[in-house]
């Protein structure tokens, strides 16, 4: 939802009328975005969920949503039609096609997900926020980089304070409720630390609930202190203050870090659609901004290895933190409003 909130504010500011397009449960995800937007509902499914019987309903589903977007842009006659992934597009993305009006998608990761796979050949546009991205033969992607929310953009550049014998901030994101397995191995890779790098460590951990007393007593144990939270609202603020970013390469997290400017740890999503939280993962790395841990070979002892080398080394820490820098791309909203109003008036 971030990069579409991203498009919104901006091309309202720029005197456009905007329109959301989506599920009942995208619809719980959109209270960011301004009250100038309109949400439109419309019917869609995944076959990710549910049991049989759901499952037999999904093209039923679907259907009934793309017919009742057909009618929507019928009487609203959209300029463009833009698609940002996942189920809740495919209404509005198939009535643009049907009725031939201008549309795009913008994907997020280094690997188109199922829907935008269906969508790349039947668009006029493909933006991609991870490049490069593995796209179908023939098809030409648009780098735009993806777009961050303006309290990110608020912190773009923030000045780095490098590690030292002083308190320090390590941030551990795994998603907006947190992954297991970082509950697990972190807090046990923090407790086998030299004493005194432990002892200057100041952990902000986003945990699920469920597991977030056992992350606790392990930093406890460890003699750290330690904020855990299922999800913290002010992401963009810890990362500005952090020494460290320990985190899975979402394509969101992965932006963040980048335009602000931090070094990180990452451990990609094994079960991801098409790895692709190791193609997110990829610039980071070769510009040595950051280390990737894959999931089957993360263990305690391995982490901690690499958490000391970064935060006992505090040239090696700045540097990491510049390239980072260097791969973020503050002004991929501007490029994918471009890219609509390109659209637009080609078609105009």
């Amino acid at each position: 939802m971030f990069p579409a909130q991203a498009l919104a504010e901006a091309m309202l500011a720029r005197g456009w009328r905007v329109k959301l397009s989506t599920d009942d449960r995208g619809a719980r995800y959109a209270g960011g975005f301004p009250e100038a937007v309109k949400v439109e509902r419309v019917g869609s499914a995944t076959f990710a969920r549910g049991g049989v019987a759901a499952k037999l309903l999904v093209p039923f589903r679907i259907l009934g949503g793309v017919l009742g977007a057909v009618w929507s842009q019928v009487t609203d006659r959209p300029a463009v039609v833009v698609g940002f992934g996942g189920y809740p597009s495919i209404p509005a993305l198939s009535a643009a096609w049907v009725l031939r009006r201008p549309r795009m998608i913008h994907e997020q990761n280094g690997v188109l997900g199922r829907v935008n796979q269906v969508f790349a050949k039947r668009v006029h546009k493909v933006a991609c926020g991870t490049w490069p991205t593995a796209l179908p033969g023939g098809m030409a992607g648009e780098p735009v980089g993806n777009p961050v929310r303006q309290a990110v953009l608020d912190r773009a550049a923030a000045p780095y304070i490098p590690p030292g014998d002083y308190p320090m901030s390590v941030v551990v994101i795994g998603g907006s409720q947190g992954a297991r397995i970082l509950s697990e191995v972190v807090p046990t890779a923090v407790a086998a630390l030299p004493e005194g790098l432990r002892a200057n460590l100041r952990i902000a951990h986003q945990a699920r609930d469920e597991d977030a007393a056992r992350a606790a007593a392990a930093y406890e144990a460890a003699g750290v202190r330690a904020e855990i939270e299922p999800f913290f609202a002010d992401v963009p603020r810890r990362l500005s203050e952090a020494q460290l970013v320990i985190s899975r390469s979402g394509a969101s997290s992965v932006a963040d870090i980048s335009v602000i400017g931090r070094p990180a740890i990452l451990i990609p999503f094994a079960a991801a659609t098409g790895d692709h939280q190791t193609a997110n993962a990829k610039g980071l790395v070769d510009a040595a901004a950051a280390v990737v841990i894959l999931e089957n070979r993360l263990d305690a002892a391995g982490l901690a290895r690499h958490i000391a080398a970064i935060l006992e080394d505090p040239h090696k820490a700045e540097t990491m933190a510049r390239a980072a820098l260097g791969e973020g791309k503050p002004d991929a909203t501007a490029r994918l409003v471009a890219l609509v109003e390109d659209l637009a008036g080609d078609h105009a």
